[in-house]
């Protein structure tokens, strides 16, 4: 699928007189707020500018070793923040709820080195779905509230996967919750965390069982009964249950597999450690 060039540098109109004085691009770069991710190459931070709050992605590039790493394993390298902000635009064009755009640039030729940032409106007082529901074995929610978030992810995920989108992250921890909304009655689901998502015309049945593995491994131990996941799959891919067994059986048991692995996976990794730093 071929995606329209991102510009080298935008910022939203009225944002650029809040960055310090200088180049655009080395300021945004350049700033610092409250640190929520630090990975090789990239940062993620909360900043003030103007008064409101934002989050900002900045990528610093990965080198030739990840990208052989990650293409010698067959996995797509993230090489900045252009994947996210292809991303972005594209669930707003599709109705799914995420973060707004409000910078975004980058600079260089050499994909080993480039820099790039994106820059994000924060979401808000939200909750991720991970925590939201962290006590449903031992303190179940009302069951109509279940069944709407159930509901409102299989739709998510059914459009995101519809539409040619992987996300490859796709746990319980990147759908967040509105929470004044869901004081209100209502219910409005973020899905964040794009920056190794894929686009293509069409989405192949290995990419959508990766992705529903991951976000079935990331509901076990939360209360949800085979019924729960029953409702789901049949939202998700708005068929009977008799159809999608007789249809894709091959594909649900993978995901089955796959899931059971990767929540193994996630126990040994933190086995031990307090929940409180999981």
């Amino acid at each position: 699928m071929s995606l329209p060039t991102p510009p080298r540098l935008w910022l939203a109109e009225g944002l650029a007189k809040h960055l310090p004085p200088g180049d655009a691009f080395d300021t945004a770069m350049a700033l610092r707020g409250e640190l929520f991710r630090d990975m090789p190459g990239r940062k993620t931070m909360r900043i003030n500018l103007g008064g409101h709050p934002y989050f900002i992605k900045q990528h610093f590039g990965v080198g030739w070793k990840e990208i052989f790493k990650n293409l010698l394993s067959g996995k797509q390298p993230v090489l900045g923040a252009e994947t996210e902000w292809h991303a972005i635009r594209r669930l707003k064009e599709l109705g799914i709820p995420t973060m707004t755009a409000v910078g975004f640039g980058h600079r260089g030729f050499n994909p080993a080195t480039r820099r790039s940032f994106l820059l994000t409106e924060d979401l808000g007082d939200i909750i991720s779905l991970e925590d939201f529901s962290h006590e449903w074995m031992h303190n179940p929610p009302p069951l109509e509230l279940k069944r709407k978030l159930l509901a409102t992810v299989a739709d998510m995920a059914r459009t995101l996967h519809d539409n040619g989108l992987q996300h490859r992250d796709f746990y319980l921890g990147h759908f967040c919750l509105d929470k004044p909304m869901l004081q209100n009655g209502q219910i409005s689901i973020y899905l964040i965390d794009l920056h190794r998502t894929t686009i293509s015309p069409q989405l192949s049945a290995s990419a959508r069982m990766k992705d529903m593995a991951a976000l079935y491994s990331s509901s076990m131990g939360r209360g949800l009964n085979n019924r729960d996941y029953l409702r789901f799959l049949r939202r998700y891919r708005n068929r009977t249950l008799r159809e999608i067994f007789a249809d894709e059986g091959g594909l649900w048991r993978q995901v089955a597999k796959r899931a059971d692995a990767l929540h193994a996976k996630y126990q040994q990794r933190f086995a031990g450690l307090p929940k409180a730093i999981r």
